[in-house]
């Protein structure tokens, strides 16, 4: 079973920067696609990022191009998600998943809906 463990959430003036980090249990980032995710209240859940198995592709949602930046560190089995020039819309529950790799192939990492997911997270950003 593979545990995600996330920290790194909080609250932030318009224009700040806040780091998430996602923390896997076992030798797994380096094996499997990622995805940040999150959710406001009454609203859909949203794309953020998602990352390839290899972490050599990465595609963003338009709301946060330019702004958010997905790194992963295999020796620390963690996945980051750098937040700047933060928005009062990027309010919302963040939620990192993982996807074992047999459902990340032939591109499915892109679309694949995540099979382990963390905790979630609180970003509050006020103006």
């Amino acid at each position: 079973q593979v545990r995600l463990v996330q920290s790194g959430g909080g609250s932030v003036q318009v224009g700040g920067s806040l780091r998430l980090s996602c923390v896997a249990s076992g030798d797994i980032v380096g094996r499997y696609c990622w995805a940040w995710f999150r959710q406001a209240p009454g609203k859909e859940r949203e794309e953020v990022v998602r990352v390839s198995q290899d972490g050599d592709s990465r595609i963003y949602g338009d709301s946060v191009k330019g702004r958010f930046t997905v790194s992963k560190d295999d020796a620390k089995n963690t996945l980051y998600l750098q937040m700047n020039n933060l928005k009062p819309d990027d309010t919302s529950m963040y939620y990192c998943g993982a996807t074992g790799a047999w459902a990340c192939r032939s591109g499915r990492w892109s679309t694949v809906t995540p099979e382990y997911w963390g905790q979630g997270t609180q970003v509050t950003v006020s103006s």
